[in-house]
């Protein structure tokens, strides 16, 4: 009896460290700062934005996405849909920025504890 209540315990602690880390990346996201994302992407991500998607080692990820945000500055992110399957969440938004909107797709995966960005698609 001991036993799935202790289960059920730490599978909920850890279902909400993933749900924290989900939410810390829509915040960097938010802030429109390619080092703020920076610190929560996979050692390669796939990143799509108009007329470029391609898959990136880390630091060419972060040259993209400061690219694409200094081209877009950042008003708001409003989140859309949020799931979770088996360790790993997207999240589906809207980035307005001053030249439009992007809907965006953040999908993460667990790895070694820590939840990670493997994709992000900002598409018009």
């Amino acid at each position: 009896m001991k036993k799935p209540i202790l289960f059920l315990f730490v599978s909920i602690i850890l279902s909400s460290f993933i749900t924290i880390s989900l939410t810390e990346i829509i915040n960097a996201i938010r802030s429109g700062k390619s080092e703020a994302v920076a610190k929560y992407l996979d050692t390669m991500v796939e990143i799509t934005i108009p007329n470029k998607s391609s898959s990136y080692s880390k630091s060419q990820a972060v040259l993209v996405l400061d690219e694409f945000f200094q081209a877009n500055t950042v008003k708001s992110f409003q989140v859309i849909h949020k799931s979770e399957n088996e360790g790993s969440q997207y999240c589906i938004g809207n980035l307005t920025t001053e030249k439009g909107v992007f809907r965006t797709t953040i999908y993460v995966k667990q790895k070694e504890g820590k939840a990670v960005v493997q994709e992000l698609r900002f598409e018009k």
